[in-house]
């Protein structure tokens, strides 16, 4: 436990930094379209989202075979954190927004942060699960699904408000 426990650990640091520095990757590249697919292209909620799927799907490929052998269910449970804390994004974002009918740059850096948070406190809280286990195979239907949407909406994104740039 104590091996998971700092596997999970490192794994919120991994996502911190690296989805902090991803979201300046898109520029640094001169725009490459191939980093855009997993950094965000621009200020849209939706790409945003980006910031904590991505990481956290590196850190859940790095999973050694010693920690799946040990927890089976501890993949899975990082994939369900990561759609959990993927979706939160957007959830406190418009929520705080609405109510306060503008965007604060402190409140939108400290909504990742508490989605990172939550990602891996769902994943310490569900790897010993054999619930989390059994439904495996929606759990990684669903990350393979939000990524083909990742990379499809980098580039032709709906026309509705998740993938529009807020206003100021």
């Amino acid at each position: 436990m104590k091996s998971i426990k700092s596997w999970l650990i490192a794994g919120f640091i991994f996502t911190a930094v690296f989805g902090t520095l991803s979201h300046f990757f898109y520029g640094w590249s001169n725009e490459n379209p191939l980093i855009g697919l997993i950094s965000p292209v621009n200020e849209s909620t939706w790409e945003h989202m980006k910031l904590v799927f991505f990481p956290v799907l590196f850190w859940s490929l790095l999973l050694s075979p010693h920690l799946s052998d040990v927890s089976p269910s501890l993949r899975p449970a990082l994939l369900f954190g990561s759609l959990l804390g993927t979706l939160t994004v957007p959830v406190l974002f418009y929520t705080y927004s609405g109510i306060l009918g503008r965007t604060v740059t402190w409140i939108d850096i400290l909504i990742f942060f508490i989605s990172v948070f939550l990602t891996f406190f769902c994943a310490w809280k569900f790897q010993s699960s054999s619930k989390i286990y059994k439904k495996r195979t929606a759990i990684y239907f669903l990350t393979v699904l939000f990524l083909i949407l990742f990379f499809l909406f980098t580039f032709l994104p709906p026309n509705i408000g998740l993938f529009a740039e807020p206003q100021p």
